[in-house]
């Protein structure tokens, strides 16, 4: 299977071969502050499994959990693409609102539930982790 997607302006495109290794909804106030909305909707692929097309800019981050998070986004539009973390080598975590189908797409888990914001209802059956995953 081949996936596609792109930022708002098409500066930055991106395709990936192969499955979704896992999709998540993460609540974490800085997520919310970098996505300008209640929560950010990510799926995680190997580096492997990626091809993009395109300049990214970086922004380091850190999270509550005192890890450091590297935002990339497009540095013409604004666009967040993907975030990667040091403490998983290997792994970049898409944005899924860049995705040019995202049908593919079913949460698995919501992390960071303890700070989600309080309209947001969560499926019962859907795994909730209050704070950073383990």
């Amino acid at each position: 299977m081949t996936i596609t997607g792109q930022c708002l302006c098409g500066a930055v495109s991106y395709s990936i071969e192969g499955e979704l290794q896992m999709c998540g909804v993460c609540h974490c106030k800085n997520c919310q502050r970098q996505a300008g909305s209640a929560y950010s909707v990510l799926f995680a692929v190997s580096d492997e499994q990626i091809d993009i097309h395109g300049s990214l800019a970086t922004y380091e981050d850190h999270a509550d959990s005192g890890n450091i998070v590297h935002r990339h986004f497009c540095g013409s539009c604004g666009s967040p693409v993907k975030t990667t973390l040091p403490t998983q080598p290997g792994m970049t975590f898409i944005k899924a609102g860049t995705l040019d189908d995202t049908s593919i797409l079913e949460p698995q888990v919501h992390f960071w539930t303890d700070s989600k914001q309080q309209w947001v209802k969560i499926d019962e059956n859907v795994a909730q982790i209050g704070g950073n995953p383990s």
